[in-house]
């Protein structure tokens, strides 16, 4: 497994719901969420200062469902967005002036939790 090497200051999360943390479009063809293997304890080992915003493009439609989900399956997240295009996320950040790079992006297959192992290092 890879390993993705951090600082130790505090971070933001932002993750995709569907096909990231559960089964892509299971809400919908299921008429439930499931949720992917490894997923919530990932979630789990992101340190509590650390802040988790989780972004979806599910309607308000589908707020209190997903919402009902994430709560009994106790998943940990600060803050939720729903209704977000479809399209790329783009996230734009500075670089410090060390040279440590400010935000970092991992994408990875519909529907399989594998990300890189975290270690944290100044």
């Amino acid at each position: 497994m890879e390993k993705m090497i951090l600082s130790t200051l505090p971070k933001t999360w932002i993750f995709d719901i569907d096909g990231t943390i559960v089964k892509h479009n299971g809400y919908k063809t299921d008429g439930i969420d499931t949720l992917l293997p490894g997923a919530k304890e990932y979630l789990e080992s992101i340190p509590e200062e650390d802040f988790v915003l989780l972004l979806t493009s599910r309607t308000d439609e589908y707020k209190e469902l997903t919402l009902k989900f994430l709560k009994e399956h106790e998943i940990r997240y600060n803050q939720i967005l729903f209704n977000m295009p479809m399209g790329e996320r783009i996230v734009v950040n500075d670089r410090k002036p060390s040279g440590l790079n400010m935000s970092v992006a991992i994408n990875i297959g519909r529907d399989t939790f594998e990300l890189p192992e975290i270690v944290r290092t100044l």
